[in-house]
């Protein structure tokens, strides 16, 4: 095993204790989606032209990338509670890979999210939901949804390092929750005024939401949509793969250059 890949597991292993020592917060974050879900497909739903189980099975891949883009939170508040706490500081004195460092948060994070979405799942199965596209849809549906994860992970550890405090992290993480209600995941956009429905569609958690619902077989591609949208397996890549390219270097540089 080499070097990077011992140290990366090392790391991950050690965001993996960080959870299990603070089960609290990792149940309260697991069941924000599912109250999410409960009180939107039941209220919204109501409201909608796409009432009950049409809405709430409209609703579930939303809520999965809603869930994804929330790892811009989690990986900016992490990377800035070690630094501000002086634990990045620490690493840099020590003979450990710069890039395992970073990629072993991001990907204990993956670990985490994929054990959170089953109780989404089982409770979106419950209100109706269901997958029905075929079983390589739905796999790659949740390839997706992780590596979209894994963009926003990257992302947020970026601006974590750079903000360097915990009360900043929390605020600017907070914004975050702007993403999704911007973009497709809780309504369509086709009835939005134009500039904002391509304000919506260019959005990532658009593109990769109607991935999600076009590969579980819960809603078809809208027409006349901006073209994330209007190609949504290949718009999430692209996003993705793009987000990864930008940001990952980005962190690594800025987690290896001490103050």
């Amino acid at each position: 095993m080499s070097a990077m890949a011992y140290d990366g597991l090392a790391m991950a292993g050690r965001q993996l204790r960080r959870v299990r020592n603070s089960p609290g917060l990792a149940v309260l974050t697991q069941l924000m989606p599912v109250n999410m879900l409960l009180f939107f497909g039941y209220v919204f739903g109501s409201a909608l032209a796409m009432p009950g189980r049409e809405y709430r099975s409209f609703l579930v891949p939303g809520l999965l990338v809603a869930t994804a883009a929330g790892g811009l939170m989690t990986g900016m508040f992490q990377a800035a509670q070690d630094t501000h706490r002086g634990v990045t500081d620490r690493f840099r004195t020590m003979p450990v890979s710069r890039a395992a460092t970073v990629l072993g948060q991001a990907v204990a994070d993956l670990v985490v999210t994929a054990a959170g979405t089953v109780p989404l799942l089982l409770t979106g199965l419950a209100v109706g939901w269901r997958i029905e596209g075929s079983a390589a849809g739905a796999a790659g549906a949740v390839g997706l949804l992780l590596l979209f994860r894994f963009a926003c992970t990257c992302a947020g550890i970026l601006l974590g390092l750079l903000t360097r405090s915990e009360e900043a992290a929390g605020q600017l993480g907070a914004s975050s929750f702007v993403l999704p209600l911007l973009s497709n995941a809780y309504i369509p956009t086709d009835g939005l005024p134009g500039w904002l429905r391509a304000l919506a569609e260019w959005n990532p958690v658009s593109a990769v939401t109607t991935a999600l619902r076009d590969l579980f077989g819960n809603a078809p591609v809208p027409e006349g949509a901006a073209w994330p949208v209007a190609h949504p397996v290949a718009g999430s890549l692209v996003w993705s793969l793009s987000l990864i390219a930008l940001f990952l270097p980005l962190a690594v540089s800025r987690y290896a250059r001490a103050e």
